[in-house]
């Protein structure tokens, strides 16, 4: 790698769809984000913004066949600015690979070894991974003399003790089929805990902080000393908290009880729990602005969602204020957390007891930098912390590669 060589292209491929963001990381700097997505279909988008020139947003559709020319036509938005992926300033490709199992506990250069790993655990997440090795495929297609490093949504929460990370179920069956919880939004949790330990003046080592991230999936994390020591999503991201469309927690009793009662087959019931449930299950929104808007029209569906909501997230964070013992922040993060000041309100509400408060002006402030929303006498600090996924993937990969 070349001393001029500080730019990382991240790349968050879904199955039909490929997000990206070019950063510099001489100065984290973005250079140019943009978004593919339909891929496949007959009309597929492609939208790109060169933030290094100052340049408006392209959007245009066009038929975009399969990743590889969706990659392809990435690659010339950003030789149009003058970043083309040929530019001996870039140093490597960063991957976000949503599951790793036990055995990615970091970021990892992607050899053949870790792709077929990856492929192994498709099982265990059959709707992320084959579309992550697609991107990773065509990607080392397109610059294979370039370092391309794998960045697990899995690897934060690694550090689960075993008390948190099996369920209680036969062991060997569990190990048979790799069963135990992973958790998922790993890249967002070390972010969010690491800018909240900062955001008190503290280093990471030092603070305790439960982590909610709060967007149309949703999880929470109990970081202590910034190691994750428990979390809400398990095997999949189905477990938890209640979300956009998924249940979160519910009687695993409930599955066999809709085979037995209903007729329903299996792929009926995974699509019920993980998209036909949570919010959108309860009141037919998955949108927060707008339950929230019919909350204030006296919808009482809308309103029954909004506490079944808050009471799930509150039981989560008196759960893991008791796994920590001592609590320094708590931290909201993503689009919810960051954005919705009445669920901050009232998922901290009746919690005084615990240290926990919040500032009614403090939380009605809207903004882009992270913030503390508590009073200053509350013991606990409650805070505001914007998730940036694509710099901590970005940060990670070029860690490893300037090594």
């Amino acid at each position: 790698m070349t001393a001029n060589a500080t730019r990382v292209l991240v790349l968050n491929s879904g199955s039909s769809s490929v997000k990206y963001q070019l950063l510099d990381m001489a100065d984290g700097a973005r250079l140019a984000v943009g978004l593919v997505e339909r891929i496949g279909e007959e009309t597929s988008r492609l939208a790109h913004t060169p933030l290094a020139t100052g340049g408006a947003k392209r959007e245009r559709e066009q038929p975009i066949a399969d990743h590889e020319a969706a990659l392809r036509a990435v690659a010339g938005e950003l030789a149009a600015d003058g970043l083309g992926l040929d530019s001996p300033e870039l140093a490597a490709i960063g991957h976000r690979v949503v599951h790793g199992g036990k055995k990615f506990t970091e970021p990892t250069v992607i050899t053949d070894e870790v792709t077929a790993e990856i492929e192994r655990l498709i099982p265990v997440a059959p709707l992320h991974n084959p579309a992550n090795i697609t991107g990773i495929r065509v990607a080392q297609a397109l610059r294979p003399d370039l370092p391309q490093v794998a960045v697990f949504d899995t690897a934060f929460h690694t550090t689960m003790p075993e008390a948190a990370a099996r369920y209680a179920i036969d062991v060997e069956t569990a190990d048979a089929h790799r069963i135990r919880r992973y958790g998922f939004h790993g890249t967002s949790h070390a972010y969010v805990s690491r800018e909240t330990a900062k955001l008190l003046g503290k280093d990471p080592s030092e603070v305790n902080v439960i982590v909610l991230h709060l967007g149309n999936g949703a999880s929470a994390s109990a970081v202590k000393g910034g190691r994750c020591v428990d979390t809400s999503m398990g095997l999949t991201p189905l477990e938890g908290l209640v979300m956009g469309t998924r249940s979160g927690d519910i009687d695993p009793a409930v599955i066999s009880h809709l085979a037995r009662n209903a007729g329903m087959s299996i792929d009926e019931i995974d699509s019920l729990l993980n998209k036909k449930s949570g919010l959108i299950g309860l009141c037919g929104d998955n949108d927060m602005r707008e339950i929230r808007r019919r909350i204030d029209a006296g919808d009482e569906r809308a309103a029954l969602a909004f506490d079944i909501y808050v009471h799930r997230l509150k039981k989560y964070i008196g759960a893991y204020y008791a796994v920590l013992g001592k609590v320094d922040a708590v931290a909201f993060t993503a689009g919810v957390g960051e954005n919705a000041a009445p669920v901050r309100e009232a998922a901290v509400a009746g919690l005084e007891e615990l240290g926990l408060a919040v500032d009614a002006d403090l939380n009605a402030v809207r903004g882009d930098e992270a913030r503390l929303i508590s009073p200053e006498y509350a013991r606990v600090a409650v805070a505001v912390v914007p998730t940036d996924e694509e710099l901590e993937i970005a940060t990670q990969t070029y860690a490893l590669v300037s090594a």
